[in-house]
């Protein structure tokens, strides 16, 4: 598959997103493939790359193990497109289970989100996915979190607001 080719396109199709993924499957050397395309790119082919990618991740998690590290470096990169961000959240909220040393760190950067009014609705979203899955393993964010989803919620988006909902009931 010419992957450079068909994210260079016009336009990026849901169909066109399946078949990436699906040619991808579970290798790991087509999956390194997209990635470099993921760091390497033009912000255009970045942005383009990160649809893929997630649910790449999504459906086998174990393909970003090689590269946590630059994950974590280009999710709290201000100069990132907010289509990246959007995606390295939602590898994160659904599939990703990143090693106990980058914790401290995810969970830090999906408290700023949060607490950012400017910031995406599926960045905060996210985010708030993010922190109840770590509220499992680290109990004493709880509170913070309770906190900051009554604050958010009165003016949150529909789709924050679900989620904020979901969250307060866990």
């Amino acid at each position: 598959m010419e992957l450079k080719r068909i994210l260079a396109g016009a336009s990026l199709t849901k169909e066109q997103v399946a078949a990436i993924v699906t040619w991808i499957g579970a290798d790991q050397q087509r999956f390194d493939e997209l990635f470099c395309l993921f760091t390497t790119g033009s912000n255009r082919m970045v942005q383009r790359v990160a649809w893929p990618l997630s649910y790449c991740v999504i459906r086998h998690p174990g393909l970003i193990a090689p590269h946590y590290k630059i994950i974590i470096k280009l999710l709290t990169d201000p100069l990132q497109p907010a289509a990246v961000k959007r995606n390295i959240l939602r590898l994160m909220d659904q599939g990703a289970v990143f090693p106990k040393k980058f914790h401290g760190q995810i969970m830090d950067y999906c408290f700023r989100i949060m607490e950012d009014p400017k910031e995406p609705i599926a960045a905060r979203a996210f985010s708030m996915g993010i922190l109840s899955q770590f509220a499992d393993v680290y109990p004493e964010i709880l509170p913070e979190l309770k906190t900051i989803v009554e604050l958010i919620l009165p003016n949150a988006s529909p789709g924050v607001k679900s989620r904020a909902l979901k969250v307060l009931k866990k």
